[in-house]
């Protein structure tokens, strides 16, 4: 089996810590694995040192400073691997066989970076390459970064591009879990998640997997996430299935908003609950909803919205917080899942050809990983068709 085993800063923390690293790695390869390895700097020394830059850098200089905890943890593990009799070498930018190469935009040059992973990944009969996550190369040369999260994202991309059957995060926590063990009693492993779930995650807070470096696992491409305590690579954790994909999805029915208004509603916890519950009491599915400072819209199945309105106006005459309700028939929904990793960006992305062909819109849902427009029916194809341009 053909690995890559990338080790955060805290698995890489101490010369203990890298000791266990390096028989984790010796004990894969003892057993007729290929592995490559990606490293994170140790401990917290890349923030260490970014915090430590309180004067006027450019971005090459910077790059530079930066990169240095990298380059100290390649070296490191090397040599601990030298000691247990493993063939090794470490990678950074500037060496011969150095495979992540950016444009002039700072983005991945993916051709030429798949090029030369293949290349690498031809030697791993012979020796193990210690490479620096997070860093990367322009074709001038110069020290370039992936961003936050680099590490991760130098590893699941060397996996894919390196055709490794599986991409093991070695990091301080168990995998993911169902809860933040620091916080909620009770927190265990849930032994696998989909790729959807958990970029969703990532992008609200979860520091197991960052989301850039997801964008590059397939379907073929096994990731798991373990603790650097397991010292086993090929075991246990959190498995990581599927794959993320671009998706652009016009619902076939129409829906219909159902908008209650009310001046107190902003103040009042439960509403929204209480609302939601009258609704599903009568087996109505709810599409999406959304919430202004005075209002709360819920978005069901046209065949349903005046069973809805009825129901929600029982609400509204016992409940002196509430004023009105009303009604929109025949809109449609437009959801677009993917697209940039930035959330803000995918919005505009979606929203601005719309709002450039005067489409009106209804709504403008977000999720971590989503967006969701709400147009006129009548408009919807010329809608779907503006969104399918940009993607």
């Amino acid at each position: 089996m053909r690995v890559v085993a990338k080790f955060g800063g805290t698995s890489l923390g101490s010369g203990d810590r890298i000791n266990r690293a390096a028989d984790s790695i010796a004990t894969a390869i003892q057993q007729g694995h290929e592995v490559a390895v990606v490293a994170s700097a140790m401990g917290n020394t890349t923030d260490e040192l970014l915090d430590e830059i309180n004067y006027d850098a450019d971005e090459s200089d910077r790059a530079e400073i930066v990169s240095m905890g990298e380059r100290t943890s390649v070296r490191m593990l090397k040599g601990a691997l030298a000691a247990r009799g493993i063939e090794a070498v470490f990678l950074e930018p500037g060496s011969e066989d150095w495979p992540i190469i950016t444009d002039e935009y700072g983005e991945v040059d993916v051709e030429e970076t798949q090029k030369r992973a293949h290349a690498l990944a031809g030697q791993l009969q012979d020796v193990v390459p210690v490479i620096t996550g997070f860093l990367a190369e322009d074709h001038e040369g110069n020290v370039t970064t992936l961003g936050r999260g680099g590490s991760d994202t130098t590893a699941v991309m060397m996996g894919d591009y390196m055709d490794a059957d599986e991409v093991v995060i070695v990091t301080d926590v168990e995998g993911v879990m169902t809860g933040d063990p620091r916080v909620v009693e009770g927190a265990r492993n849930v032994g696998k998640i989909s790729v959807d779930e958990l970029r969703s995650l990532s992008f609200r807070g979860a520091e197991v997997v960052a989301p850039s470096a997801l964008s590059y696992k397939t379907g073929d491409l096994g990731v798991r996430v373990v603790h650097y305590q397991h010292g086993d690579l090929l075991s246990g954790g959190t498995s990581i299935e599927g794959e993320f994909q671009n998706l652009i999805d016009l619902q076939e029915q129409s829906v219909a908003c159902v908008t209650v208004a009310g001046r107190a509603i902003r103040n009042s916890p439960g509403i929204l609950a209480d609302l939601a519950s009258a609704i599903a009491a009568e087996d109505i599915n709810i599409e999406a909803n959304s919430s202004g400072m005075d209002s709360l819209t819920f978005y069901v199945d046209g065949e349903d919205a005046e069973q809805a309105e009825a129901l929600l106006h029982e609400r509204i005459v016992d409940d002196e917080t509430l004023s009105s309700v009303t009604v929109e028939d025949d809109i449609a929904v437009i959801r677009v899942t993917g697209g940039d990793p930035s959330q803000s960006a995918l919005a505009h992305q979606v929203t601005e050809p719309l709002a450039e062909a005067h489409i009106h819109l209804y709504d403008v849902i977000t999720s971590a990983t989503s967006v969701s427009v709400f147009v006129p029916w009548e408009d919807r194809e010329q809608a779907l068709s503006l969104v399918q341009d940009v993607f």
